[in-house]
């Protein structure tokens, strides 16, 4: 698809066809990061990050575990 670079402001700007939208699984507002490689223009969607307990869990050991602290008394109702 061709389309033109146009002037936004101090920048220019590049629209995105609704149906490069929807494969690229981005919307208004998604973060991209922009890279240049061999003098072509690179967008990445960025994806947030999904993190599973369990999964996370499993890299806990004796080892990376660190030991409780005590903060002293309750001053507030920190438990109930």
């Amino acid at each position: 698809m061709k389309t033109k670079i146009q002037k936004w402001g101090n920048s220019l700007a590049v629209r995105i066809p609704q149906a490069y939208v929807r494969e690229a699984q981005v919307a208004y507002g998604s973060e991209v990061e922009l890279s240049v490689e061999e003098g072509r223009i690179i967008i990445n969607p960025q994806t947030v990050p999904s993190y599973d307990l369990e999964e996370l869990l499993k890299g806990v050991t004796k080892k990376n575990l660190h030991p409780e602290v005590d903060a002293g008394e309750a001053v507030g109702g920190e438990f109930g």
